[in-house]
This record gives structure tokens, sequence and C-alpha cells, in this order.
């Protein structure tokens, strides 16, 4: 590029653009990342916007994808448009422009009938913005993903394939500031169980613990198989004080070289066991059925509900006997009409008597 420098002139050799808030932003983190030692490149972030099924169908035609991309992008840009209508194209199109519409947050719509129907995209409030990686960014990510997990799942294969004997052990997901000096105090009395073996503690890179075990003298030389199997034996009282005092989430059999590289682990089962696996389990406990009740025999809800009953009639007896006693009614206007109507009666009698005493 030309710094357009003459000798009348400097050119832009000697310009810089202005920092922004972007420019700012990005500063203060690579200031921050190295104070903190930390690696920007491995700690990129690798969340995709993007359905799998939006992925799937755009890595079966990339240069189309792109292209339809782009006009999402631009349509998204404008403030202005609210609506893009896209030309006719077959039913395998459209479904991918109806799944990009979704993870921009646009509604689409499919219009007119075959062979002309096309999609038509608009505007709603769940509308932001468009998403800040391309369909292509997500795609690297997600085979980066996927070939970090089938590498990690090849290498526990080969750890756990590994003929080498048990020489320690290791601790998954530590209590969180647990020291090693806490912790050989915690398994001293493991320790000193086994005289002739010495543990070294070790903290990994993983953040897992490792207690390897060897030797307690120059002169003793044991054997492999000898190591191994005295960490087997010790192995159930150690898993149980670490999870009783909440030491660590696991406790494993591993073998380890003279660098702790992890040569083999101990499968198992219950550490790779879904939460979700579990409640299903529970769920699918057989349970006992309720027991039949025999023809002519009362249950003993049957018994409650007929003492219950027994004793609200006998309480309302009561009641009434003492209302009885006592003169009282329950509806006192009721029981004024009743002898209102009683007196009428007796009036209209009296009255009939003596007209018939008159006609005498």
């Amino acid at each position: 590029m030309k710094c357009n420098a003459s000798k009348s002139s400097e050119g832009n050799g000697q310009k810089s653009l202005n920092c922004d808030d972007e420019c700012a932003r990005l500063e203060r983190n690579r200031k921050l990342a190295l104070a903190l030692n930390i690696d920007p490149e491995a700690h990129k972030d690798d969340h995709v916007p993007y359905g799998a099924e939006t992925l799937r169908m755009f890595r079966e035609n990339v240069k189309w994808g792109q292209e339809q991309e782009r006009e999402f992008r631009v349509f998204a840009a404008d403030e202005a448009e609210k609506r893009l209508r896209f030309k006719a194209m077959p039913s395998h199109q459209r479904a991918f422009l109806h799944s990009l519409a979704e993870d921009f947050g646009f509604d689409s719509e499919s219009m007119d009938p075959e062979p002309h129907r096309h999609v038509a995209i608009f505007k709603t409030p769940r509308f932001v913005m468009a998403p800040m990686k391309t369909l292509a960014e997500c795609v690297r990510i997600r085979l980066t993903a996927n070939a970090a997990a089938m590498s990690l799942v090849e290498e526990q294969r080969r750890l756990r394939s590994n003929n080498e004997a048990y020489n320690g052990f290791i601790l998954m997901r530590p209590r969180f500031g647990l020291t090693i000096e806490e912790l050989r105090s915690e398994l001293a009395l493991h320790f000193q169980s086994t005289p002739g073996l010495a543990f070294d503690i070790s903290f990994l890179p993983s953040e897992e613990i490792v207690l390897k075990a060897k030797s307690a003298t120059v002169t003793a030389n044991l054997q492999p198989s000898s190591i191994e199997a005295a960490v087997k034996e010790m192995k159930p009282s150690i898993a149980k004080t670490i999870s009783t005092k909440n030491l660590a989430a696991a406790c494993q059999l591993c073998s380890s070289d003279t660098s702790l590289n992890i040569l083999r682990r101990e499968v198992d089962s219950s550490e790779h066991t879904d939460g979700w696996s579990r409640v299903a389990a529970k769920a699918a406990t057989p349970r006992s059925a309720p027991r039949q009740v025999g023809v002519g025999e009362k249950s003993s809800y049957t018994v409650l509900g007929s003492r219950l009953k027994d004793a609200k009639r006998k309480k309302e007896e009561a009641e009434n006997a003492k209302k009885e006693e006592l003169g009282l009614v329950d509806d006192w206007e009721e029981e004024v009409r009743k002898e209102e109507a009683e007196m009428g009666l007796e009036g209209r009698v009296l009255e009939e008597e003596g007209d018939c005493g008159v006609r005498a």
C-alpha cells in the first residue's frame, strides 16, 4: 500500500487510526491475558449459534448456502427492510431457508403453489441482530470439536486396554482449595498400614491428583505386581475416606510413569453414568402391587370411614337433644312463620264457628 509521500508531504506513513471502543476492548483483553498468562488461542469462543440441521444442510451445498447467508445478512443490516422474498426453489432448499431464518430470529413462510412456491422472511420483535459467526466458521468449530472428542475417546480406550500394572490412585475432581499437605494428613493412616510403600502426591495439568506408590526404601525393590496387589487392597478404604471427607468426586486405580503420564486407568462405570439414568433407574424399580380385598372383608379405609360416620351421627343427636331441652331452634324466622300460620288457621276456625252460631 503506497504511503503517498512526497517532497512536500510525509504521506500516510506517520498516520495511525484512532482507537474506538472495539479497539479499546481488544487491548484490555490482550493486557488481561498477558497478566494472567492465558493463551488467547486456547480460549476462543466455540459457541455455535446455528442448529445442527442448519449446519447439515449447509454442508450439502456450501457455495449456494453462503449465497443465501449473504442475502440474510444484508437484509438483517438494513433497518428499513422488513420483508425479503426469495425466488422459487425446490423443497429441500426452502427447508434450509426456514431453518436459517429460525437461527437468525426471523419469521418465514412458504407462498404460492408449485412450481412457483417460494419463501418470504419477515423481521419480528424477537430479531436482534445477525449471528456474529458465519456458517462456515461454525462448521469448522464443530469438526474440530468432533475430532477432539474422538481423540479423547480413543485415548480413554487406549488407557483402559493397557496392561500396565497399577501403581497408584488418581483422584478426579478434587475439592476446591485442597492442598497436598491436607490430603496427606487425611490419608496418613492408610499410608501407614503399608510400611513397605511410600506415596508421592502430585497435581496433574488436568486438575486431577495422582497418588503414586513406590518402594519405601532404596534397598527394597518391589515388583510391579506386588505394588499392584497392595494398592488394590488399599483401594476400598481409601475410596471410603475420600468420599466421607469430601476430598474428591471419585478415586480410581491408575498406572503412571516417571513423568506422571497416565498409562492406564481403572474403568469405573458409576463415574460415567448419567444422572438422568440414575433417576430412570429409580423410576423403573418394581412397585408392590396393592393387596386385593377379599369378598366380605372390610378394608382399613372402610372401617375408618364408618367410625367417623358413627361419631358424627352421635354428635348431631347430642346437639339436637340439647337444643330441645333449652327450647332452641335452628332457624327462628322459619319458626315465626310457622307460628303465624298456626295463629291464622286458628282465627279462621273461630270465625267459621261464629258464623255457624249466628245461622243457628
